[in-house]
């Protein structure tokens, strides 16, 4: 089994050294490690650092692209590199590199197709901001509930994936991959664990993904209702749709209700009227419903053939 130990990294010329030397030499289960690093445009001595450190594969994209851009690079690299696991854990030390282990014992054992780090279930994450805390709590609880799947965490990025999970999963379009990359994989029935850690974070640190809470929100926020959108979509659409019909049969009751007795229809034409605005507002949610199905399954098709060119990639 060949494991890839994946550090993406931006400016972390003054960690970079001692996580790469952190990681273990050996795991158990596994015959092949390689060291990789995605530098994501740094400016300082990131690359040659990783190199002395003794990194095997370094990809530099030149100019800052983002997480999600990251994310696609270190799976396409894995994949021709013929990677049978996939670990990616934070460049600046805050996870501990021989935790690795815990992360793909569940893939070894067959048990998972992806295996995330776990800041909360167990431990409380050290020196981490009140705020973040808690919306990493709340989104993850989000999501577990709309998707129907018990989330733990949702935004952490030391993982582990096996070969079909990186052949899977869709290319992220948001500004990081880890919220898009559960809720695919949830999506597209991959097994997911989530195994708890210690994790320390950095106090002095100002994070290089959330600019502020409130954009972090704003972001977040737009990436789950777009997932949520795309993978539950008559779920997204239906639901809403048919609360909008039966609040309208309620509208034309009372309608009913108080007209036939007098005919008085004047006095009592807002109802009725309420009720046709909510029915043809429903039965749009309804036919959107109908239609994102529809779009859903085309897209699951064309998944289908990214899988299999992705899938040409990989040669034992």
């Amino acid at each position: 089994m060949k494991l890839i130990v994946n550090l993406p990294a931006l400016n972390e010329g003054g960690n970079i050294r001692e996580t790469i030397k952190k990681i273990p030499k050996s795991f158990e289960g596994i015959s092949k490690i390689l060291i990789q690093v995605i530098d994501d445009g740094s400016t300082d001595n990131t690359v040659e650092v990783a190199k002395k450190a003794g990194a095997d594969i370094i990809i530099s994209h030149g100019r800052n692209l983002g997480l999600g851009k990251m994310f696609s690079t270190m799976r396409d690299s894995a994949i021709k590199n013929n990677a049978d696991i996939l670990v990616n854990i934070d460049a600046d030390g805050q996870f501990n590199p021989k935790d690795i282990q815990k992360i793909i014992d569940p893939i070894l054992k067959g048990k998972a197709d992806i295996v995330s780090a776990d800041r909360f279930s167990e431990n409380s994450a050290k020196d981490i901001p009140f705020a973040k805390d808690k919306l990493n709590r709340l989104a993850a609880w989000i999501v577990g509930s709309s998707l129907d799947y018990p989330v733990a965490d949702l935004t952490c990025g030391f993982r582990a994936h096996n070969l079909e999970s990186l052949l899977r999963l869709n290319t992220p379009i948001g500004f990081t991959y880890t919220q898009e990359t559960i809720i695919d994989a949830i999506g597209k029935n991959l097994r997911i664990i989530w195994v708890p850690v210690n994790v320390t974070y950095h106090t002095t640190r100002k994070s290089r993904v959330v600019k502020t809470i409130w954009k972090y929100v704003n972001n977040s926020m737009k990436i789950i209702i777009k997932a949520f959108r795309d993978i539950r979509p008559m779920k997204f659409f239906g639901w809403p749709g048919l609360g909008l019909l039966v609040l309208s049969s309620i509208a034309l009751i009372l309608f009913l209700i108080r007209y036939l007795p007098e005919m008085q229809f004047e006095a009592n034409r807002n109802y009725l009227f309420t009720s046709i605005a909510l029915f043809l507002i429903g039965l749009q949610f309804v036919i959107f419903a109908l239609i994102a199905d529809m779009v859903k399954n085309s897209r699951i098709l064309t998944e289908e053939l990214l899988y299999k060119e992705r899938k040409k990639l990989y040669k034992k």
